[in-house]
């Protein structure tokens, strides 16, 4: 028979005394780091909510860093956009308060402004954030327009819009300067003022849209026939004042008119014809008067209308250039292609929403659309028109060169103010502002979201410090207790219960 040692320590108290000192250990570790498990398997039953949670609150994470990075590129395009706005501004200003003062060169204070801002507004329209250029569209690798120096003075073969504007300015005033009209008398008597076969035929030059008069003994008719004709038969003596007025439309979609006025002295002012002895000499005087104010007409007004809508044409996607050679009996225009024009816009082009361009989801289900391009009708128009503005020069010895400005800055003014309806500056500012906003309310939520989500993931899977350090006491005074046992009956010998 075997007889175990009274004083030996069992095993299961040994192995008790090591769970405790395990289960120490386990607590001291929970002390320190305030978590509950180092592995998902100690949380027992929290362990699905637990991974579930942190789940949710990485997604919650990854939003925000997307809601962070669009934020800076919306931020950097608005103020961008902001000072395009101001440097349209300051032109617009310009035309309505400085004087005609060309220089040598030809430019005027106003032209000199419009060209210091036309270079800052290509510069913004090339804004990068980080490695995106943020006015490309989808082409964020590349610039979204060519340089100020190709835009306006071409590059190599390619025209800039200095030579478009020069070729659209001869084929709307035609060879004789006239407009493409033709100014003729079919009798001694009468005049006929007419739209030439190639005019009507073609977008370029003037195009009669009416006539009045208030002349006592002549007859006035049209426009009408093909081509479109207005006929002026002299049958008697008009009185002084009486006045004929002749309404054209312009190339670039405005309508505008020449009036001549009955007199029966001498002239005092270039819209004067002379009422003669007779209906033959009254006739030849107004032909004459007619041809000489439109002549005018050609180089001021027409003038302008024909370099705004030069600009149209540059600024076109395709661009459009003045068909065949000399421009002044051209009857067509044509798609300008890279190898003859420049291609002022080389971002990316897309039949939708600019906006489209770049999204990004900043919730479980939010999208927001941020893109923007050059080439959107708000930007462009401002562009083109302060491009406009930079472009034409006048020579100082020109008699017509003040009125012409005139008118253009008349046209470019009134563009400048982008007409109810269309697209301006401030409405894409306005859809990037909408963006924002959907962004901030998100973050708001998502950071309310998280809140939650981070109290309930530390009730999980984390425990209280005071909780763990009453469990630490209790369990030191449990293993020292099975210490001081195990040592005491360690010490215990067969020897001390047998009879002395």
């Amino acid at each position: 028979m075997t007889v175990s040692s009274v004083g030996s320590v069992s095993s299961s108290m040994l192995q008790s005394i090591l769970d405790m000192r395990s289960q120490l250990d386990d607590l001291q570790r929970q002390l320190g780091t305030g978590e509950k498990s180092d592995t998902y398997s100690g949380l027992g039953l929290g362990a699905g909510l637990t991974v579930s949670l942190n789940a949710q609150l990485a997604a919650l994470n990854s939003y925000g860093d997307t809601i962070g990075l669009v934020t800076t590129r919306i931020g950097v395009a608005s103020t961008a956009l902001q000072q395009m706005a101001s440097y349209a501004s300051e032109v617009k200003s310009s035309m309505l308060s400085s004087p005609f003062d060309p220089d040598d060169t030809g430019q005027t204070t106003t032209q000199k402004i419009a060209t210091a801002d036309l270079g800052s507004f290509l510069g913004l329209l090339n804004t990068q954030v980080g490695n995106r250029y943020i006015f490309s569209g989808q082409a964020t690798d590349q610039p979204s327009v060519d340089t100020m120096d190709h835009i306006l003075n071409g590059n190599g073969a390619q025209a800039g819009l200095k030579q478009v504007i020069l070729e659209r300015n001869e084929a709307d005033l035609g060879a004789d300067g006239l407009g493409r009209l033709a100014i003729t008398a079919p009798t001694t008597t009468s005049v006929s003022l007419a739209e030439t076969p190639n005019g009507t035929a073609s977008p370029f030059g003037l195009k009669l849209a009416a006539v009045t008069s208030n002349l006592t003994g002549a007859t006035v008719t049209g426009p009408g026939g093909s081509p479109p004709a207005i006929s002026v038969d002299i049958t008697g003596t008009p009185a002084d004042g009486q006045t004929i007025k002749f309404q054209f439309n312009l190339p670039d979609g405005t309508s505008d008119s020449i009036t001549l006025e009955a007199v029966s002295g001498t002239p005092v002012s270039p819209n004067q014809f002379v009422v003669g002895p007779t209906p033959d000499a009254t006739a030849s005087n107004l032909k004459a008067a007619l041809t000489s104010a439109l002549q005018t007409f050609g180089q001021t007004t027409l003038s302008a209308a024909s370099a705004v809508a030069a600009s149209d044409n540059f600024f076109d996607n395709p661009p459009q250039r003045v068909n065949g050679a000399p421009p002044s009996s051209s009857t067509a225009l044509v798609d300008g292609t890279p190898a003859d024009t420049v291609t002022w816009y080389t971002g990316s082009n897309t039949t939708g929403s600019a906006r489209s361009t770049a999204t990004a989801k900043i919730d479980q289900s939010i999208t927001v659309s941020y893109g923007t391009q050059a080439n959107e009708q708000g930007i462009r128009k401002a562009l083109q028109n302060i491009a406009t503005a930079a472009a034409v020069t006048y020579s100082p010895t020109d008699p017509n060169a003040a009125a012409r400005n005139q008118a253009l800055c008349v046209r470019l003014n009134d563009a400048l103010s982008a007409p109810p309806g269309t697209q301006s500056i401030q409405s894409i500012q306005t859809d990037l502002s909408n963006a924002q906003s959907a962004m901030t309310a998100a973050a708001a939520r998502q950071q309310q979201t998280a809140n939650t989500l981070t109290d309930l993931l530390q009730k999980v899977s984390t425990v209280p410090p005071e909780q763990v350090g009453a469990q630490i006491l209790a369990l030191q005074t449990s293993l020292q207790a099975s210490l001081q046992t195990a040592a005491m009956l360690s010490q215990i010998s067969l020897i001390n219960y047998l009879p002395a």
